[in-house]
């Protein structure tokens, strides 16, 4: 019989109750979220990359040879990064993006995945689809991941993106 799962305030050894549901409710997404990123960035470090940089290079590889704007590749991150263009500096510094200006608009840069980078991106999914085998053992229910997944979307549907 599998045991039973600590609770957010039992993992965090808090000795005083929440205060509401609601406040548990988001410690438990934030410390989800965080346990989740640091497996996923344990698993994709072998291949000297950060979970963002992995996440740029998945974002281009979906792009296609057409690439993307650098403010569209920031658009689409899962997590904000601040620095893209350091970001991407990085990236095409180790071979696996290059730049291009020769599009109609010379002033918007668009990056793109080299062969480099989409041999690297294969190899690191196989690491990442471990973490995904991680949340199926967990929630072995497709249905219920399905619930997480609608949940979580009607968490971020009224959460503001901008701090106003």
């Amino acid at each position: 019989m599998p045991k039973r799962p600590m609770s957010v305030a039992e993992e965090l050894k808090q000795v005083r109750p929440f205060a509401t549901s609601a406040e548990e409710a988001l410690v438990s997404v934030l410390r989800s979220a965080a346990v989740i990123r640091r497996v996923l960035g344990q698993r994709i470090d072998p291949f000297g990359i950060s979970p963002a940089q992995y996440n740029v290079l998945r974002i281009l590889r979906g792009a296609g040879t057409e690439g993307l704007p650098t403010l569209a590749v920031r658009d689409r991150l899962i997590e904000e990064a601040p620095g893209i263009t350091r970001l991407i500096d990085k990236l095409e510094s180790a071979k696996l993006v290059r730049r291009d200006r020769t599009g109609k608009d010379r002033r918007t840069v668009r990056c793109q995945i080299t062969p480099m980078g989409l041999a690297l991106l294969e190899e690191a999914d196989e690491h990442v689809r471990a973490v995904q085998t991680l949340v199926a053992e967990a929630i072995p229910d497709e249905a219920e991941r399905l619930k997480l997944v609608e949940l979580l979307a009607r968490l971020r549907a009224v959460v503001p993106t901008t701090a106003d």
